[in-house]
């Protein structure tokens, strides 16, 4: 008897320490991406900072990819994903499919200090169409019915400059993503299509040249937006707050922690002088102004 309890002893002792704290009920973090680009480049492009939570945190990260925005909406309104990266407007639609239980955390930050990015309506530089009076009666694509840079923005702006979608536009698809409309007109699909930017050097269709996905020179921008407030990366508010804490510093700390995962993960140009360099925290009063312009936006569709 005293030898199994002195064995039961060594065992105890040398057993692994259980997960203490949230990470008992949280042993896997389900972290939303909205559907900006491909599917395997998203999960190429997250993969490192995948790893980061993984080590910095102790526990399993999956990555939650949807079809469009809707997806990750409603993945979080069910409750189906812990945590998501969302831009102004997807964010102000999932607070409301979440009856407001949702909190902004962080949000990026360029080089110069700037949080914002910008619409873009691009075309083919070989078309002869350069500016918004030439596509007049014909073919543009947004790019999601969540999108900010892709729909709301655009939209919100072109009326308020004179050019109505509904009557101005022959034609005003949703492409489904950013780098479907891109490449939907350098296919020819649409004549121009409403995508985003940081800086002129850095954006949906400069990334898609890097990866190889269209050739340098073949899509250029026509018109750009004021500056729009990044999207933010948040939490369901019936987490724990410790855990909420925790995962947000992580997600933080992973531009200094792994600079080389960083520009990967941010597809860094080495010629932008003006890089995305990290995160700042961030609350709800900086976004009630895109869900007042939603608000605008569904007036609009029901008049």
């Amino acid at each position: 008897m005293r030898f199994l309890t002195t064995t039961a002893l060594v065992a105890l002792i040398a057993a692994p320490a259980l997960a203490e704290g949230w990470q008992e009920d949280y042993q896997t973090i389900n972290i939303g991406f909205l559907s900006g680009e491909n599917e395997q480049d998203r999960l190429t492009r997250t993969a490192p900072l995948k790893a980061h939570l993984e080590e910095t945190l102790g526990v399993n990260i999956e990555i939650f990819l949807a079809g469009n925005y809707d997806g990750v909406i409603q993945a979080m309104a069910a409750d189906q994903i812990e945590f998501a990266f969302f831009g102004s407007s997807s964010y102000a639609a999932a607070y409301t499919a979440n009856d407001g239980n949702i909190i902004p955390l962080l949000t990026s930050q360029n080089k110069d200090g700037s949080t914002g990015y910008y619409s873009i309506i691009v075309t083919r530089c070989d078309s002869g169409l350069d500016t918004l009076d030439s596509l007049e009666g014909l073919t543009f694509a947004f790019a999601d019915p969540d999108s900010t840079s892709g729909y709301a923005v655009p939209f919100f702006n072109l009326v308020d400059q004179g050019y109505d979608p509904a009557s101005f536009f022959g034609a005003t698809p949703f492409s489904g993503s950013h780098e479907a409309g891109v490449t939907g007109v350098v296919n020819g699909t649409f004549d121009a299509a409403a995508t985003w930017q940081d800086t002129d050097l850095n954006g949906v269709f400069q990334r898609m040249e890097l990866k190889g996905m269209i050739e340098p020179g073949q899509v250029c921008r026509i018109w750009k937006s004021p500056e729009i407030t990044s999207g933010p990366f948040t939490a369901r508010d019936n987490l724990p707050a410790e855990m909420i804490e925790e995962v947000a510093a992580a997600v933080e700390a992973f531009p200094t922690t792994d600079p080389e995962g960083w520009d990967f993960y941010t597809s860094r140009n080495p010629e932008d002088d003006n890089p995305t360099v990290g995160y700042v925290r961030v609350d709800h009063d900086r976004y009630q102004w895109i869900i007042d312009m939603r608000a605008w936006l569904a007036e609009q569709r029901r008049g």
